[in-house]
């Protein structure tokens, strides 16, 4: 006795359409683990390592020490990446000292917006900026240990 089964055009639309998006999210999130380990290896790796530990090449050179290695801040936070803290420490325009004057280290919004200013408008500046940074803290989620 031969089963056949039946799939309706609905469910055979449903599930090409599920591929889709499935297939455009995975692709946007390698994109955006791309983009944030180039940002992390141009913007951070001099003084926090390419590794995330802390090592550097300028790290010895610095007036201050570097606080804790980046790939331990889940670890050091009950085993949950703190997402929003690190967002606001990498942009440091929030009143989070991360960065900046206070710690020595470069208040990433600041810098990330300076040669937009003019270019795309205010609107866009903040978009680009928020993007670059959340694709900085997205890659360092993804070397936490």
């Amino acid at each position: 006795m031969k089963m056949v089964t039946k799939v309706s055009n609905w469910s055979a639309t449903r599930y090409s359409a599920l591929g889709a998006v499935l297939a455009l999210t995975l692709g946007t999130m390698v994109w955006a683990d791309e983009a944030g380990k180039t940002e992390y290896m141009n913007s951070c790796a001099s003084c926090h390592g390419a590794d995330g530990k802390g090592v550097g090449p300028v790290a010895s050179a610095l007036a201050f020490k570097i606080p804790k290695p980046l790939t331990g801040l889940a670890a050091a936070n009950d085993g949950v990446f703190p997402m929003l803290e690190v967002i606001q420490i990498i942009d440091g325009r929030t009143g989070v000292r991360g960065h900046g004057t206070d710690s020595g280290m470069p208040v990433w919004g600041a810098v990330y917006k300076a040669p937009l200013v003019g270019e795309i408008g205010p609107y866009g500046t903040e978009v680009a900026v928020r993007g670059r940074i959340l694709s900085l803290a997205l890659y360092l989620e993804s070397i936490q240990e």
